[in-house]
């Protein structure tokens, strides 16, 4: 196994995968956390392959596995959250990008450009990126509704911004006038 965090596709063997495992050191996550703007990160570790797909393609394939500590959204208490999920990339010697001004990537794209290496390590931290909870919140953690208006008037609700809400109450004053 590999500890090597960049890979020279150069040298790379075609007819057998490189394998790579990757356990970074406590300078890195302190690096990454700080990248990444958790308030803690734990057992980062990611584990793979690359090899050869077709003749001048590269896969990378790989299991991620961290312990994240992210404030919540709601109490800003510490959130605690384990991910362990497979990662893969396809690295493409013929790359194009495409030429429509408004082109939406997929959102599983894997595929990126070939380049001269091939970087486990920023694979790693694009990974755990993309894995982190995007609304981390603490179990019980609910948000407590907030009233703003003038004073001596009624807040409005949910309901009085429903597009029906005003004739519901046109119907009842006119009930009451009957």
């Amino acid at each position: 196994m590999s500890n090597v965090t960049s890979l020279r596709v150069a040298d790379l063997p075609q007819n057998a995968p490189t394998t790579f495992s990757l356990r970074p050191g406590a300078e890195a996550l302190s690096d990454i956390k700080n990248e990444l703007e958790l308030l803690g990160l734990r057992k980062l570790s990611f584990a793979g392959e690359v090899r050869t797909q077709g003749k001048r393609d590269w896969a990378l394939t790989g299991k991620l596995g961290a312990t994240v500590v992210q404030p919540c959204v709601v109490t800003l208490e510490p959130v605690t959250t384990r991910i362990d999920i497979p990662v893969s990339r396809v690295f493409v010697a013929n790359w194009t990008n495409p030429d429509e001004p408004e082109y939406e990537i997929p959102e599983d794209d894997e595929t990126e450009p070939l380049g001269p290496e091939i970087d486990p390590n920023q694979v790693m931290i694009e990974a755990l990126s993309l894995a982190l909870p995007q609304y981390p919140r603490k179990d019980g953690a609910e948000l407590e509704s907030a009233d703003y208006t003038e004073p001596g008037k009624q807040p409005m609700t949910d309901e009085d911004v429903k597009p029906f809400a005003g004739l519901a109450g046109l119907r009842d004053t006119l009930k009451k006038d009957e």
